[in-house]
């Protein structure tokens, strides 16, 4: 069954046989999706330039069963040329949409999510390109939102798999306090705690359910419990893009 134009990107791409590829495609309104794409002829130079991460494409693909087949795409919009951290905070998004997400399974709403996403990242990186010299001190509060957009898209994408957590209230129903401390206990949710050194403050919790990354220790802690979440899902392979941003 053919499907009609949707939009989509391309996460993940690998040779197959032959002239084919492997493409794992992100689909407006169904989720992840494994396709076969011929690459051959007069097209093929055109089309490889074409199938490339962070270009928003239309898609047309058919198959009954879990491999689809790309039958015609098109670009929809210009490719989003990163560069440096925000190319491999790209490479993140892209990689860690491909391993946790679903194929197969309906998820209307992971497109948008990814979409919205990558746009900001891309937004941030465009700002820095032209701002004045003396305006590169702002690099440190650039680099706090793009830890603030990782990790929305983090904790935001763990919800719409059904797998996230609540930040403003704890594991009883009770609304988060500022001053009080909670310790998070996996498939239960935060609890109150008097272990200070073990636990996370009222204010970081409501800072991070508020997309507020400012302070550092929010950021910090933001960063950490994601990584708790993230691993049963990643298992023990490593993500590569996160290799990227180690010091050489």
């Amino acid at each position: 069954m053919d499907s009609d134009f949707r939009q989509a990107y391309l996460l993940h791409r690998r040779p197959y046989r032959d002239s084919q590829v492997m493409l794992n495609m992100l689909v407006e309104g169904v989720g992840q999706l494994s396709m076969l794409a011929r690459i051959k002829g007069k097209r093929a130079l055109r089309q490889n330039a074409s199938l490339q991460p962070f270009t928003c494409l239309l898609v047309r693909y058919a198959g009954k069963y879990d491999l689809k087949y790309l039958n015609d795409f098109e670009i929809q919009s210009p490719p989003m040329m990163f560069k440096g951290t925000d190319l491999y905070c790209a490479f993140y998004l892209n990689e860690l949409s491909h391993r946790i997400i679903p194929v197969n399974e309906p998820l209307d709403h992971v497109f948008c999510l990814y979409q919205e996403h990558l746009k900001q990242l891309y937004d941030i990186g465009n700002t820095m390109a032209i701002v004045s010299h003396e305006q590169q001190l702002k690099k440190a509060e650039n680099s706090e939102q793009i830890e603030g957009i990782l990790r929305n898209y983090e904790f935001q994408l763990l919800h719409e798999l059904g797998v996230g957590i609540e930040f403003d209230y704890d594991a009883f129903g009770a609304p988060i306090e500022e001053a009080n401390y909670y310790q998070f206990v996996r498939e239960v949710g935060f609890c109150p705690s008097d272990d200070i050194q073990r636990s996370f403050s009222g204010q970081t919790l409501l800072a991070i359910a508020h997309g507020e990354y400012s302070s550092l220790i929010s950021r910090r802690q933001a960063k950490a419990l994601s990584r708790y979440l993230l691993k049963p899902l990643l298992g023990n392979k490593p993500l590569k893009s996160r290799e990227l941003f180690q010091p050489r």
